[in-house]
């Protein structure tokens, strides 16, 4: 029974995010509101943090990594637009919560993390998730994970300073999307790039703030 209401009240309360800091952030693709109504996120967050694993902001869950507000995340998959057809790479999977969400929308999702402990726990709650189409890698976050690409798809689930790293862009497959939110300093803007040739054409999306994740502070050899 306890189970059982653990269980209504996870329901309860991602119904309570989406309608309060999802749908009213402009987020009107029915599969990216399934979806994060569908995946549950305290599992996914250290169990002292777990109480504030549905408000409405940025979350830190380990030193200097954090899990960003559920309504910048919803905007990313929005303009992502992912689909079933799609491998994407979640560049800083975090606790693995971009991950699980993201297998609902792409035909498999690869969770690149830096951080062994961080990268260790976020593969086993994608495990107990049962998240088969998740592949976990631990490696530098700036360079990418070029094992599976290319990708149709990248989200870097955090923020960079000032630019991407070259190697992001260069696993993307031809007409493959990349979204990041840029930061100078407090401010910071949502982008998607698209990849044509060998060249990514970039647009802002939306205005965003996340914190830096680690390998992507300084733009050397980095491009927008």
């Amino acid at each position: 029974m306890a189970a059982v209401a653990e269980n209504t009240l996870s329901e309860d309360a991602r119904i309570v995010m989406v309608d309060r800091h999802v749908r009213p952030a402009d987020v009107t693709r029915i599969d990216v509101i399934q979806a994060m109504l569908d995946t549950p996120r305290e599992p996914f967050f250290p169990k002292a943090k777990r109480a504030l694993a549905y408000a409405g902001e940025t979350v830190q869950i380990a030193d200097g990594r954090y899990e960003l507000d559920p309504r910048v995340f919803a905007k990313m998959l929005d303009a992502l637009a992912l689909t079933g057809d799609d491998l994407a790479l979640i560049v800083g999977a975090g606790g693995g919560y971009a991950a699980a969400v993201a297998s609902h929308l792409a035909a498999s999702v690869v969770a690149l993390e830096s951080d062994p402990d961080l990268a260790a726990s976020s593969a086993a709650a994608l495990e107990k998730y049962e998240a088969d189409a998740v592949v976990s890698a631990t490696g530098p976050l700036a360079e990418g994970w070029a094992e599976h690409q290319p990708y149709n798809a990248i989200l870097v689930y955090g923020g960079a300073q000032g630019a991407l790293p070259s190697a992001l862009s260069a696993q993307l497959a031809e007409g493959g999307r990349i979204i990041a939110i840029l930061m100078d300093g407090p401010i910071g803007r949502c982008v998607i790039g698209v990849k044509s040739g060998d060249i990514v054409g970039y647009r802002q999306a939306f205005d965003a703030a996340a914190p830096i994740l680690p390998g992507l502070e300084q733009p050397k050899s980095f491009e927008f």
